[in-house]
């Protein structure tokens, strides 16, 4: 019988942060509903790598042509990892946010906070609703 393999969910917030999570380590961006409201971004400042965040602590910002948004963190943790790629190239967020555009990599603190987030479905409905 061929083994079959476990995709990592990707989990969402209603602050329209994205995040995947693989063994203990979660990978965190923003949507791509979060770029189209945005528009064009132009800057993104990340957390340290060795910070501890909090769960919808602040950690980030993003600025686009339109306006500034915090980055929160869906989950707590320690930042292991920035991606230097978008601060060096923002507008790499608005082309690919969910994949090759995340923001950081958190060693999470406790599982469970991903029990809170929505799955891609419950976002959409809930993106759908927060626009009208």
């Amino acid at each position: 019988m061929p083994k079959e393999e476990q995709m990592s969910e990707v989990k969402f917030s209603k602050e329209h942060e994205w995040i995947k999570l693989d063994g203990n380590i979660a990978i965190v961006g923003i949507t791509q509903h979060a770029t189209e409201m945005l528009g064009d971004i132009v800057f993104v400042e990340l957390p340290d790598v060795g910070s501890s965040v909090e769960k919808d602590g602040n950690a980030g910002v993003v600025e686009s042509t339109k306006a500034a948004s915090d980055i929160y963190t869906p989950v707590s943790g320690e930042v292991i990892e920035n991606n230097q790629s978008i601060v060096d190239d923002p507008s790499k967020v608005n082309s690919d946010p969910e994949s090759e555009a995340w923001f950081f990599k958190l060693k999470i603190k406790d599982s469970s906070e991903m029990d809170s987030l929505m799955n891609r479905e419950e976002y959409e409905k809930f993106s759908k609703e927060s626009n009208s």
